[in-house]
């Protein structure tokens, strides 16, 4: 995570929290209240539609049809709002520190969100970012260095019975020196690349070579 961490008030106005993302280069803010709790977030996203750029009223038609007046007019307030806490995205969703990396970029793809504020005894302690988890990806050590050939075929094979798109697949591994042949009949192309990439991600594979036929349909 990124700390310490930008945080601003509810009372902060729109205008100093855009000064703010666009001096420090940031898409996006937590909103912390007086004892440091998260209650929102603004981002790029909440500036889509404000009144200074006339665009206050983008999809206003299809609100007015099927929203009641109760959403029409939290519409209005996020739309024209001059403070923090009218505009940011609430609840805003936190994670704990030790939260494993592969449940924020679960979370982060499910909810199609950039950032994560994170939370410790309930107040803000730092925020995780799409660019922090790129950074891990980066920084993971390679592993270049694997087990016997034997080791190797069978974490092919636990590939192979673990993932879904292989269920149609059928493949004998061979593995010598490293090198992993791969034989028999796949449902396509995009399943012939799944297979390759996932033998190559191997620790200790050499080289991969695919000896696989497409089965047609029919």
């Amino acid at each position: 995570m990124t700390h310490p961490v930008l945080g601003v008030a509810p009372e902060a106005p729109v205008r100093e929290v855009a000064a703010l993302m666009l001096e420090r280069r940031i898409s996006g803010v937590p909103v912390v209240d007086a004892a440091g709790h998260v209650v929102g977030v603004v981002s790029e996203g909440d500036f889509l539609r404000r009144p200074e750029i006339e665009t206050d009223h983008a999809g206003s038609r299809w609100l007015h049809f099927f929203a009641s007046a109760d959403e029409r007019a939290r519409d209005y307030i996020k739309t024209h709002g001059r403070t923090a806490a009218d505009v940011m995205s609430k609840p805003a969703l936190t994670v704990a520190a030790d939260a494993p990396l592969a449940f924020l970029a679960r979370l982060m793809a499910s909810r199609g969100i950039k950032r994560l504020p994170v939370v410790e005894d309930g107040r803000l302690i730092g925020i995780v970012t799409r660019a922090d988890l790129l950074r891990a990806v980066y920084e993971h050590p390679a592993q270049a260095h694997g087990g016997s050939d034997g080791e190797i075929r069978n974490a092919v094979m636990a590939v192979l019975e673990k993932e879904d798109w292989a269920a149609g697949a059928i493949v004998e591994v061979r593995v010598s020196d490293g090198m992993v042949e791969l034989w028999g009949a796949i449902d396509s192309e995009t399943q012939r690349e799944a297979l390759v990439l996932s033998a190559r991600s191997i620790p200790g594979v050499r080289s991969v070579e695919a000896h696989l036929a497409r089965v047609l349909p029919g």
